[in-house]
């Protein structure tokens, strides 16, 4: 009967989801929160359908986050059309390691001073709550491949980056707590866990979104092969590098977004940086389908919307299933006055202050620093690191305590943000269209 339940109330939201989504748009709600409130609606304090404890189910609830944020980091990647050589590069580079690293030493001062968490948990809860949400910050990232909008790019890199760059200090917090190998003087910690796992995850996913893409291209211009699929080659291409990743003691994340920035230029570099893929495809006479993914002059860009196109997809039925549950999970959360206090000193101070001290030079615009230091959303890769730590030998209180604060942490977040980023994007869009248009010209 209740399995029965589910199907009425899963089609139903589905079905809504899909007739309201244009309307969701001009409201000041994302798809987050409407998820987020029906979780809350169907967890113990509502209907009670939802009705387990997160420490028990910790190992399947590390896999779907997991799932979540691969699939989210190589969307993200597939997104950034833009060669090496621009400085558009640069914001989200500093935005996953500078002010990555000052978030999560504040992070963990405040757990230390604030919390009473012993050092090693501090460093763990800081590691979790620093790098931002790929899932839940799809609104304030790059809407297609061609948007040139430098805060959507810094946003979307950083969110793309960080969710790997942060996996060094989970491995430093467990291993101070005694779960993990640090080595003599923290030499392992530094030579694995922080720079191979790093460069080789970045690498491992290069070298498969290079090859496969490549790959594909030439199949499928020169012998007409290789068609259709384009679900299983984006499946594929994300298994492969995270699961190779995974065996060289590499990060996987960085590796999955790694193989679709890779796929995305082997797109760039076939088709012409200079080139819009929308041009190409205008412009080559076939409509069907078979036939642009095999015409020479279209087969690379067919290839990257047609896998884009589906991860977007599969993004947004794993956002549904991740939020759902985290709403449902909200009676485990603590919003204890102490705690409250400290996730308003993580939006207002802490991501703010690490945002402003450490993102500026060249590259960065200065009015987008603002916005910036605004959309520091907590979600889902918080998620998976905490159920990570669950799984590599934090139990007890100290678990509770650390799935009570993140769990209050990412509600805070799915909600403040979640409700602010329509009309702060709609200001900011607005006064940018006001600086591109001349003084005195008119606008129709």
């Amino acid at each position: 009967m209740i399995f029965n339940v589910w199907f009425v109330l899963v089609g139903a939201l589905l079905v809504f989801m899909a007739l309201s989504s244009t309307l969701l748009k001009h409201l000041p709600l994302t798809t987050s929160i409407l998820y987020f409130g029906v979780g809350i609606v169907l967890s113990p304090i509502g209907f009670g359908l939802i009705r387990f404890d997160p420490l028990q189910y910790s190992e399947a609830l590390e896999r779907l986050t997991e799932v979540a944020v691969v699939v989210s980091l190589f969307t993200a990647g597939l997104k950034m059309r833009v060669p090496f050589t621009d400085r558009r590069w640069l914001p989200p580079i500093k935005l996953a390691t500078l002010t990555m690293v000052a978030s999560v030493g504040m992070v963990t001062a405040l757990a230390v001073y604030l919390l009473h968490l012993p050092l090693g948990a501090a460093i763990l809860l800081g590691a979790i709550l620093a790098p931002t949400d790929p899932v839940l910050a799809s609104d304030v990232q790059v809407e297609h491949p061609t948007d040139r909008d430098r805060l959507r790019f810094s946003l979307t890199g950083e969110a793309g980056l960080n969710d790997g760059t942060a996996f060094p200090f989970v491995m430093l917090g467990l291993g101070v707590l005694g779960y993990h190998q640090l080595g003599d003087s923290g030499l392992r910690w530094l030579g694995v866990d922080l720079v191979w796992a790093v460069v080789g995850g970045l690498a491992i996913g290069w070298i498969f979104g290079q090859l496969i893409g490549r790959v594909t291209v030439h199949l499928r211009r020169r012998k007409e092969q290789a068609v259709g699929y384009e679900d299983f080659l984006a499946l594929g291409l994300i298994a492969l590098a995270y699961g190779v990743a995974l065996l060289a003691h590499a990060y996987g994340f960085l590796a999955v977004f790694a193989a679709g920035v890779a796929l995305r230029h082997v797109e760039m570099q076939n088709t012409g940086q200079d080139r819009e893929p929308e041009e190409v495809i205008n412009e080559v006479p076939e409509t069907d389908e078979t036939k642009l993914s095999t015409h020479p002059e279209a087969a690379p860009v067919y290839m990257a919307h047609a896998v884009l196109g589906f991860s977007e997809q599969a993004e947004r039925i794993l956002e549904f299933s991740v939020v759902l549950v985290v709403g449902g999970l909200i009676t485990y959360a603590n919003f204890s006055p102490t705690v409250l206090l400290f996730i308003a000193l993580m939006l207002l101070v802490v991501r703010p202050v690490s945002v402003l001290t450490t993102f500026w030079g060249k590259g960065v615009a200065h009015g987008n620093r603002a916005y910036v230091a605004w959309f520091g959303i907590r979600g889902i890769g918080s998620l998976y690191y905490l159920f990570y730590a669950l799984q590599h030998g934090v139990k007890g209180d100290l678990a509770r305590d650390l799935v009570g604060i993140t769990l209050a942490v990412i509600a805070v977040s799915v909600i403040v943000h979640g409700i602010s980023v329509t009309p702060i994007m709609n200001r900011y869009t607005k006064k940018k269209e006001e600086k591109q248009t001349p003084a005195g010209a008119y606008v129709s």
